[in-house]
């Protein structure tokens, strides 16, 4: 991009089973902490992106832009809410950067939000399902577990990577969220307690599936001139790309591959005049163990099929040769899944800031949200100012 957006202000809540709290609660919180963390004014916000996947069924409220809006105030500028299964907020985000760049609006907000707790487990499991093709995964009663079992299953297949691999992603993860007082799970755990947790679908564990979690977070988003009235070093969005790949299973040349990533990737990376060893701390989406391996491979962090191995060699671990989910990730941080893609963004903006919960030393930050099983990728990056 040859324009940069600023990031003015984040704000985030805390993840978890927030029984005490509402959708409206939730968006609110967040949104009142980024506008105060940006110094500015609400009647300042020309437009507003909200990352949503599901409100309709986990919580019987659609037309939840227009919700948000009026909750908040800020009626009478536009709304806008973004779906793209576990993207949504991600691609929330991905909007706001074009609304700025394309001149149409000067300072924007981008939001997440998900009220996962409020139906039983079985219902959301049936919620996330329609993320996935209806006809010919979901209906056979295939979920995401499972699919993501099948992709494991083939990745030990084709390149060796073992069961205890898997499972270090989750005892990183968990010891990374320890130090995040917002995450939902901040306890350790060893290889020992992922392997012995309930099988949900070989060879995925309990303790390799992210939670159910509420939640949410925003970004103030502004043109890189106007930012200069607000802040002296703001954090830059230099890249954001999106792709798309099958999203059904069977219809992808592999199983092993995320194909969206790949071509996001390569497009980001030309946007931002970077290469991956350039990136020195990224928040990807790991939703299940298995697909914080993929990530890291189609990002070009390591080589494919290497992944697993980069992870038990503390190559992705605070102090190794590139941190990955210094938050916790979406394995302990929590998973509101509307929210998550703004979550990323608010951890690697902080963590650019230097003003992270478990700080890495970066002038480069990325983030990769994935949407399905990998059909939906888009990825952004962040330069400190």
């Amino acid at each position: 991009m040859k324009k940069r957006v600023a990031v003015l202000g984040v704000g985030i809540t805390k993840f978890g089973e927030l029984w005490d709290k509402s959708f409206s609660d939730l968006f609110l919180e967040a949104g009142i902490k980024a506008i105060e963390d940006a110094g500015i004014e609400g009647k300042d916000i020309e437009a507003l992106y909200i990352g949503n996947m599901s409100a309709g069924r986990f919580i019987d409220q659609e037309h939840i832009a227009s919700l948000i809006v009026d909750h908040a105030g800020l009626t009478p500028i536009p709304a806008v809410r973004v779906e793209n299964a576990c993207a949504s907020g991600g691609v929330a985000l991905r909007q706001g950067v074009m609304a700025i760049l394309s001149g149409m609006h000067k300072i924007v907000a981008v939001a997440g939000v998900e009220k996962m707790t409020d139906v039983v487990t079985e219902k959301t499991t049936e919620i996330l399902a329609t993320a996935a093709d209806q006809e010919w995964e979901a209906f056979i009663g295939l979920t995401f577990p499972g699919l993501y079992a099948l992709i494991a299953r083939r990745h030990m297949y084709e390149f060796g990577t073992t069961r205890e691999q898997l499972a270090l992603v989750a005892v990183k993860n968990h010891k990374h969220a320890t130090k995040n007082p917002l995450a939902q799970f901040r306890k350790e755990i060893t290889v020992e307690d992922v392997l012995r947790s309930p099988l949900v679908a070989d060879p995925l564990r309990l303790l390799d599936c992210s939670p159910i979690s509420d939640g949410a977070a925003c970004i103030i988003l502004a043109d890189e001139e106007i930012a200069k009235e607000y802040t002296d070093s703001p954090v830059y969005i230099i890249a954001s790309a999106q792709a798309s790949s099958s999203i059904n299973l069977s219809d992808r040349r592999s199983l092993v591959i995320q194909e969206a990533t790949l071509y996001a990737a390569k497009q980001a990376y030309k946007m931002a005049r970077l290469e991956p060893k350039d990136i020195q701390v990224a928040e990807v989406h790991d939703a299940f163990t298995i697909g914080e391996i993929l990530a890291i491979e189609a990002l070009g962090f390591v080589q494919i099929g290497k992944g697993g191995k980069a992870v038990e060699e503390g190559e992705t671990w605070i102090g190794g040769k590139i941190p990955i989910n210094p938050s916790g990730g979406l394995k302990a941080k929590g998973h509101p899944v509307g929210a998550t893609g703004v979550a990323q963004a608010v951890e690697i903006v902080l963590q650019l800031r230097g003003k992270a919960y478990n700080q890495v030393d970066a002038d480069y930050g990325l983030t990769h949200n994935i949407g399905g099983s990998g059909s939906t990728s888009v990825i952004h990056i962040f330069e400190k100012g």
